[in-house]
């Protein structure tokens, strides 16, 4: 669905009436001076910077703490003096990370702004992040290089992760979806107020990576969120993600990115009856428990989204399959060794050459014989990289070309393989293979990652100038193509090739892709599992 832009104007212009015009009301005009903007909560105070604005911490949603705890995001509470902007707000509750920090705090759904300094209208990016739907904030991803490379507007944000944002339990109603729906407030919040920033509101492309990949792919399936973007990015997002036996680590069953709300329920009554939170009081049991309780129990389950609530009435696969889709163009990919890193921290001694047999047998059954063949071990150095590989192929990159397809169907889709096998290394590699162009390692070419040095070689440089650029182009028109960069066809769901960009440092590292032949998808769309 395509919003018009001249409606958003509209509305803001409205919002201004009643609030006291949005915009900037303090322009300070040197690097390091406070500028004050509008918004239609109050006024925030961020912080003026060589060829950008930042604001962080901003509320997009009141604190959901108390009785609120598992209740769809409320407006925030307004307020009428200048509101300190210039220091991100606090984590949503998660335990700490590989690379993120701990938070006990619900008092979390805010939003940072980062901007150009004049008030020229923008296209708007709205990053959604990952970490697996139990960890990360908006925060974690510097904004500063893209917004300038891109001539964007970008807006990051927190949302509540894990127990707190996709616990299902028959006594809660609807919390099943509080995880989208907060993502939902805050795509209204952009729509009523990024014009005060310099964005445009009728130009808002939603881009996420990974878990926020996957989130991207619910709104773009969602009824409820039609009319909230009018681009979108999917990084590494699968919409058909699925795996196989064995396929996310040893003795995993075969599943599915999306859990239908029944079986999500189950999970639910289990986790509060670990909890002592039984009979009618288990809501109200439930609500009292500590943040740091409720992390407990939840770090022993995955999380994902789940299906048969108002944000997902129905299973996205058959939304997708069926092309009722929200009808905004696409660009859409993976990295060249996604599943690396994840067998990695699965497997962490590594693999055997007899235990890689058993795994194939194991997850594959009577087609364990092809898949053999196709990934014999004396074509890779370790059992473990040629596991590794085929999870790549069978559960990231082959579903992703097979949902690419199905979206270039109906809107402009533009295919992408990032492919830097030199990518800097953010994560430790416990299994002793090559991470290559491991799963998140784009990250590092878009933003600067809180926390971590990657430092980026001078071709590595100019990779992430043409990404940042291209991306930027298509969230401006809808179309990466544009002066001065790299050429890149539409992905044509018909074709005996379809249109793949690879990403890769140096001469000739930007070019097309048969990513159905390098990935072996003819086997894995036959291969029962």
């Amino acid at each position: 669905m395509t919003v018009d832009r001249r409606k958003w104007g509209v509305l803001a212009v409205l919002v201004g009436l009643l609030v006291g015009a949005p915009g900037v009301a303090q322009a300070g005009a040197d690097p390091g001076d406070e500028v004050v903007v509008q918004t239609d909560s109050g006024p925030v105070r961020g912080v003026n910077a060589v060829g950008y604005r930042l604001f962080q911490g901003i509320p997009y949603a009141a604190a959901p703490v108390g009785a609120a705890r598992w209740e769809p995001p409320r407006p925030p509470a307004h307020w009428v003096e200048p509101r300190e902007a210039s220091t991100p707000g606090d984590r949503c509750p998660q335990r700490a990370g590989q690379i993120t920090q701990p938070s006990v705090s619900e008092d979390c759904l805010s939003l940072n702004v980062t901007a150009p300094h004049d008030q020229t209208p923008r296209p708007v990016l709205v990053w959604v992040h990952g970490g697996s739907f139990i960890a990360g904030a908006g925060a974690d991803f510097d904004a500063r290089r893209l917004s300038t490379l891109a001539d964007a507007v970008v807006v990051t944000f927190n949302y509540r992760l894990g127990v707190f944002g996709f616990l299902a339990h028959p006594d809660l109603g609807r919390s099943s979806d509080i995880a989208l729906q907060d993502q939902q407030a805050a795509l209204r919040w952009v729509r009523r107020n990024v014009a005060a920033f310099g964005g445009d509101p009728g130009n808002v492309t939603l881009f996420g990576e990974s878990a926020g990949g996957r989130s991207v792919c619910a709104h773009v399936v969602s009824p409820s969120s039609a009319g909230l973007f009018d681009k979108v990015i999917l990084q590494s997002g699968g919409c058909l993600k699925d795996w196989p036996k064995n396929g996310i680590g040893p003795g995993s069953r075969a599943g599915s990115s999306w859990v239908s709300r029944a079986s999500a329920e189950q999970v639910g009554v289990g986790l509060a009856t670990e909890l002592g939170c039984t009979g009618a009081e288990a809501a109200a049991c439930l609500r009292g428990k500590s943040v740091a309780e409720l992390l407990a129990a939840g770090a022993k389950l995955k999380w994902s989204p789940i299906y048969g609530n108002s944000v997902l009435p129905e299973n996205p696969v058959t939304v997708l399959h069926e092309h009722r889709f929200n009808q905004v163009p696409v660009l859409s990919g993976n990295t060249l060794d996604e599943d690396r890193l994840n067998v990695s921290g699965a497997y962490p001694q590594g693999i055997s050459a007899d235990r890689y047999r058993e795994l194939l047998q194991d997850s594959f059954g009577g087609d364990a014989d092809r898949v053999a063949d196709t990934y014999p071990l004396d074509a890779f150095g370790t059992p473990t990289l040629a596991w590794a590989t085929l999870t790549t192929d069978r559960v990231f990159v082959c579903n992703t070309l097979t949902a690419n397809r199905l979206l270039a169907d109906r809107v402009p889709t533009f295919a992408y393989e990032f492919a830097d096998r030199e990518a800097p290394v953010v994560f430790a590699d416990p299994a002793g293979i090559p991470p290559g162009a491991y799963h998140a390692s784009e990250l590092a070419y878009l933003f600067d990652l809180a926390g971590v040095s990657a430092k980026l070689t001078p071709d590595q440089e100019r990779l992430a100038e043409a990404m940042i650029r291209s991306w930027g182009r298509f969230a401006a028109t809808g179309d990466p193509n544009g002066p001065g960069l790299p050429q890149w066809p539409a992905l044509r769901p018909d074709a005996a090739v379809p249109y793949v960009q690879a990403f890769a440092p140096g001469d000739g590292g930007i070019r097309a892709v048969d990513l159905s032949r390098e990935h072996h998808c003819d086997l894995w769309n036959s291969v029962g599992s």
